[in-house]
């Protein structure tokens, strides 16, 4: 708070042991919880709100005003859940009239020269590899992890737990638990290392398997495969999450990988 190479707004809410590095730039209504480290270079712009335990390296802009041609100066809001770190140079862009807010959530990883667009929603435990993008109005769930230079498409969303392979384009809603890849994107398997990184038993992973096998391995159309799951597959958290998933896709799933002759 002392840190005088720093521009601090006096209307800006910084709880007493953040550490601030020289010539960072902290504009008005700015929120930063404890523990927080702000790297030297790093701008905080108007409506930031910045949890506890979070560490921002240099040369990140946070919370700037949305690339958007429809941005009329509303006050809105870019929300950082704790223990969060934003690699260099990182843009995160706050909310539109749209949705008010672009959230990131607890115990993310973005890596060096990502893009986080106006009014993502990103959950828990999420993972951004080097120069992966996320255009506006996105949906990213939990444990996702998305491989360097990643680009989704305005709209999309993506499943808990699904991992996306480096330079995936990804223009299709991405289900949960899955791996996805090549070009147009694909289901390549289940994220099998993942899940089980997390806790999922084998049973558990076969479970989901089955399902996806079902969608994407029998030939059926999407609500031919979800009538089956439903009728055939157990009940289960996982079951029912997919086939939510499916139902309230507005992009439509990605498909499944054939090959070409």
């Amino acid at each position: 708070m002392n840190q005088p190479l720093a521009y601090i707004h006096p209307g800006a809410k910084i709880a007493k042991n953040v550490v601030i590095e020289p010539f960072v730039t902290i504009s008005n209504n700015v929120v930063i919880g404890e523990g927080t480290w702000i790297g030297s270079n790093v701008t905080i712009m108007e409506g930031a709100r910045i949890g506890k335990n979070c560490n921002i390296f240099p040369g990140a802009v946070i919370s700037g005003v949305p690339q958007d041609l429809k941005y009329n100066d509303e006050d809105t809001l870019t929300i950082i859940g704790d223990n969060v770190t934003i690699r260099e140079c990182v843009t995160i862009n706050r909310g539109t009239s749209d949705r008010m807010k672009t959230v990131i959530g607890n115990n993310c990883l973005i890596m060096a020269y990502c893009h986080i667009a106006h009014d993502c929603i990103v959950g828990d435990n999420c993972i951004f590899s080097n120069n992966s993008t996320l255009a506006g109005h996105i949906n990213v769930g939990d444990n996702v992890v998305l491989a360097g230079m990643t680009a989704v498409h305005q709209f999309c969303s993506v499943g808990n737990h699904a991992f996306v392979t480096g330079g995936t384009l990804v223009r299709k809603d991405v289900p949960p638990y899955v791996k996805a890849g090549r070009e147009p994107i694909s289901y390549v398997g289940i994220n099998s290392v993942g899940l089980r990184r997390r806790g999922f038993t084998t049973e558990k992973i076969r479970e989901i398997q089955d399902i996806y096998r079902i969608l994407y391995q029998k030939h059926y159309n999407n609500s031919q495969a979800s009538q089956i799951i439903e009728a055939e597959m157990e009940a289960t958290p996982e079951r029912d999450e997919i086939l939510q998933f499916i139902k309230n896709s507005h992009r439509g799933i990605m498909k499944g990988y054939f090959k070409s002759n």
